[in-house]
């Protein structure tokens, strides 16, 4: 047809006589039947290529299987390499993926395969982009979907991870008892120094008890002392010889046959003598 359509998405690549001479923008374009025979659109969007299960073997000897997906767009400033540079762009892709993939491998030992995936796709990238950029296509991102190392190295890692965790759970374990341990040690330090505290307290109160205790009961003493001292002060010798007299009557009630009396008696005697005669010269003056 004389006029096509070229739509959004794509370019199309224009031959006079099967020589290329232009590329074409998207919009309605027209093409001489005879002279552009042979043209051809070039889709400018991301495609992906599945790269199947490959085995590989690592730097230490260990065969695995690999598959991944091969993300690539053409450059719309080189779209007519995609045609003129290589027949098949897809079989040629995946044997170049399949290449690089085995020698990308087998420089990188089996737990490194296994651990740095994405360091892996980075290089295969790489790699790739260095062998399509001269067929005017991008590799964008190379992305590994599975990777299945042998049955026994499988068995190996299911071993070793099950001892990893038994470790892990012993590591654990351990941590716990620790903590709770000094937890308990924590517990009994806190407790002991409470109760060393409390012993404290209740002696500075035990002390302070019997300090307020002594000096009430000195405090008592000396009322009572200033209270006999302001009592002696008002007695006076009749009162003291009345004393005296009760306290011969006591001793006259007493069964002793023997008394035993103080100096002072005699005194005591003289002083009654001269009351009963101040009283008898009192009573003649009447």
């Amino acid at each position: 047809m004389a006029i096509t359509i070229v739509r959004q998405w794509e370019k199309l690549m224009v031959l006079r006589f099967g020589r290329f001479t232009e590329i074409r923008q998207p919009g309605i374009r027209w093409l001489w039947p005879i002279l552009n025979s042979g043209s051809k659109r070039i889709d400018l969007r991301e495609r992906f290529i599945i790269i199947p299960s490959q085995t590989a073997i690592t730097k230490d000897n260990a065969p695995i299987d690999i598959d991944f997906l091969i993300y690539f767009r053409v450059m719309q400033d080189q779209a007519e390499k995609s045609v003129l540079e290589v027949q098949d762009f897809i079989g040629a892709a995946q044997g170049i993926a399949t290449t690089t993939l085995r020698a990308v491998i087998g420089d990188i030992s089996l737990d490194d395969v296994l651990a740095k995936r994405e360091e892996i796709n980075t290089i295969l990238r790489v790699k790739l982009d260095e062998v399509t950029g001269r067929w005017g296509v991008k590799v964008t991102t190379v992305e590994i979907k599975e990777i299945v190392p042998p049955k026994a190295i499988q068995d190996a890692m299911n071993r070793q991870m099950a001892a990893e965790r038994e470790r892990r759970a012993a590591v654990i374990d351990a941590e716990g008892k620790k903590v709770a341990s000094i937890t308990v040690a924590e517990g009994e330090k806190q407790s002991s120094i409470l109760k060393a505290e409390g012993e404290k307290q209740s002696q500075i109160l035990k002390a302070e008890a019997g300090r307020e205790s002594q000096r009430l009961q000195a405090e008592g003493y000396a009322t009572a002392l200033s209270n006999i001292f302001t009592a002696a002060s008002k007695v006076d010798a009749k009162t003291m010889s009345l004393q005296y007299l009760e306290m011969l009557k006591a001793l006259g009630a007493s069964p002793s046959t023997k008394f035993v009396l103080p100096m002072e008696f005699t005194g005591l005697i003289q002083g009654f003598r001269n009351m009963f005669t101040a009283q008898a010269d009192g009573q003649d003056q009447k």
